[in-house]
Formats: structure tokens, sequence, C-alpha cells
């Protein structure tokens, strides 16, 4: 073996320190790398931290919100119920009132009628008796058989009285 020519250990130390040169400078991006990695790790586990965070905040924001609305369910439903003993109420109140509205009503019906027969009583109780000379008035004896009040039945006529004005409504 011969010993090695100077251009070939300068090529030979030229290569080992482009070698050491490129360790060395992947060794620094490796620790930059994994200085990036753990960066990036502290920075994931923060933002998991703040997630989970804000999922128990959510969580508890949730459980009053469902604990509102099972409250808020309760008080419509009392008030439904409440309202459904009121109608039931009112129902009851109606079937007691309806008899009493058609009666009314019928009433109002007869209403015209009745005034008008009272206003003819009145009139006639104004107008007073007839004088006793009065060919038209009828004797004192029996019943005329144009004021006579008269059932259809020819029997009857005993029972028949003279119509009357004067009497008090």
């Amino acid at each position: 073996m011969s010993a090695p020519q100077p251009l070939q250990i300068r090529e030979a130390n030229a290569h080992l320190a482009a070698v050491h040169r490129r360790a060395a400078e992947l060794e620094a991006r490796l620790d930059a790398a994994e200085r990036t990695v753990s960066a990036q790790a502290e920075r994931l586990a923060r933002h998991d931290q703040q997630l989970r965070a804000a999922l128990e905040e959510l969580g508890r924001a949730k459980d009053c919100e469902i604990a509102a609305l099972q409250q808020q369910l309760l008080t419509s439903e009392a008030t439904v119920h409440s309202l459904q003993a009121a109608l039931r109420q009112r129902d009851e109140l109606i079937g007691q009132l309806q008899p009493r509205a058609e009666l009314l009503r019928d009433i109002c019906h007869y209403r015209p009628p009745l005034a008008r027969l009272l206003a003819a009583l009145a009139q006639a109780e104004r107008l007073g008796p007839l004088p006793a000379g009065d060919p038209s008035h009828p004797p004192s004896g029996g019943p005329s058989p144009s004021l006579a009040n008269s059932t259809g039945d020819e029997q009857d006529e005993g029972h028949l009285q003279p119509a009357v004005f004067g009497t008090t409504v």
C-alpha cells in the first residue's frame, strides 16, 4: 500500500469537512424541526385544553338552558291546565245560560206585538165605558154577540162574559 497522495488527502479532508458541515447542518435542521414540533405540540396541547374548557362551558350553558326550558315547559303546562279548567267552567256556564238566552230571544221576539197589545188596551182604557142610553150598548141582561168572548162552541153561550175594558195592566 502506498501512501496517499497529498491531493487525495486534501480531497478527503475537504470531503470530510463537507460531510461534517452537512451533518452539522442536518443536526441544526433536526434541532429546529424538533423545536418546531415541540412548539406545535405545546400549542396543540394549549389549544386542546382551551377546547376542553370551551366544551365544558358549552356543556354547562346547555345544561342551564335545558333546565330553564324545562322550568318554562312546566310553567306552560300549568298555564294550559289552568286555561283548560277555566274553559270547562265557561262551557258549563254557557250551558247554563243557553236556555235563558233562548227564553230572552223568545221574549224579544214577542215584545213588539205585546207592546202593541198593551198600547191598544191602554187606549181602550182611556176611552172609558159607554153611556147607558147608547143604542149600541147591550142591555145589562146579557152579552152582545159582537162583544162576547167566543170560543166557537155555540152551546157554551151561557159561560160567555162581556168584553170589559178598564182592567189595569
